[in-house]
């Protein structure tokens, strides 16, 4: 049985702003969890006018807060920006709110360009190069409390929060091996290394308090409607999204699709998002669910983390439905081949 998940970044619409885009959030998550999905993350990134997840654990407890049993975490905190004590104590926080339910993804990226990166580290010491010894730290405020601690997370100890993490390259996926914990690729985004990253994860795993064996959760847009024209014309928001992210750092205002944006570009240009943006699959019901079948074929995900920045809300809710219909579908079918 494979778990289906959200990601969401949140997106600020154009002719929105940042309020609506947390009340869509919360309304897709209320669906989602009546729909089966097993997670709601939110991921951090800072200075991108198109995202408006920036405060992440702000908004996970307004989520965790508008829904009851789905878990909301963080796909992920960029802990390099941050005091390992402090995300302990806002996690143990949200989680003595809503026990049972908070995840915690870290990632070492700034989630941001080197300008707002410097903005956001002004008067911290941590970097990219420290993300090792900071995970450890993190982990040892989530873990009882040992006799003559001079620091604790007060909430956090002893609460054993679900630490997983994320990567788009070979490092995430070793140092998640080394400590034995979950590992999410960001195949969403960043495809190139993800099967070798898995293998490397899987190879190099050493079992551990958190987790007995290798688990890997991959990222996949899903862009679904009731045709595969409707599902590719979706997908030219976040084509547009990307390209403006590659050429000013920026990702702008989620945008409405356009007609034949694809087929409008440069072939060079087509190619580089078709690289980029390998697992992204759109199109109908029947085309989602072969190349979902495929992808989960192929890699042998333990869970999918399932991504779709779509302009229009109710076309955004229709696409996660038909998602989770054909996850269930396919889980099914996996029950009956396995009895």
């Amino acid at each position: 049985m494979i778990p289906f998940s959200i990601l969401d970044l949140s997106p600020i619409l154009v002719g929105g702003d940042a309020s609506q885009s947390f009340r869509n959030s919360l309304d897709l998550a209320r669906h989602a969890e009546r729909w089966g999905y097993r997670r709601y993350w939110l991921a951090e990134h800072h200075g991108m006018t198109g995202i408006g997840s920036a405060a992440t654990a702000v908004l996970i407890g307004f989520v965790a807060g508008g829904t009851s049993r789905i878990r909301v975490g963080a796909g992920g905190i960029m802990l390099p920006n941050h005091s390992p004590l402090l995300i302990a104590e806002q996690f143990g926080t949200l989680e003595s709110l809503y026990p049972g339910r908070i995840d915690l993804g870290l990632g070492r990226a700034p989630g941001s360009g080197p300008e707002v990166m410097r903005a956001v580290r002004r008067r911290l010491e941590g970097s990219e190069d420290s993300f090792p010894e900071d995970v450890l730290e993190l982990l040892t405020y989530f873990a009882p409390p040992q006799s003559g601690q001079a620091v604790r997370a007060v909430p956090g100890a002893g609460l054993g929060i679900p630490v997983w993490i994320l990567g788009s390259s070979l490092y995430g996926a070793q140092l998640a091996a080394a400590f034995g914990l979950p590992f999410a690729f960001a195949s969403h985004f960043a495809p190139a290394l993800l099967m070798p990253a898995l293998q490397a994860y899987r190879s190099n795993f050493r079992p551990s308090g958190s987790i007995e064996r290798p688990y890997a959760m991959i990222g996949v847009n899903v862009f679904a409607a009731d045709s595969d024209a409707e599902g590719h014309h979706l997908f030219t928001s976040l084509e547009q999204m990307f390209l403006r992210l590659r050429a000013t750092g920026d990702t702008g205002l989620l945008g409405p699709p356009v007609e034949h944006f694809h087929e409008s570009l440069p072939p060079p240009v087509q190619a580089m998002i078709d690289q980029a943006f390998s697992y992204a699959v759109r199109g109908s019901p029947e085309t989602v669910r072969q190349r979902l079948e495929e992808i989960l074929a192929e890699t042998g995900a333990d869970e999918l983390m399932i991504a779709s920045q779509i302009f229009d809300h109710t076309a955004r809710l229709r696409s996660f439905e038909i998602a989770a219909a054909i996850c269930a579908e396919l889980n099914a079918t996996a029950l009956e081949r396995a009895t």
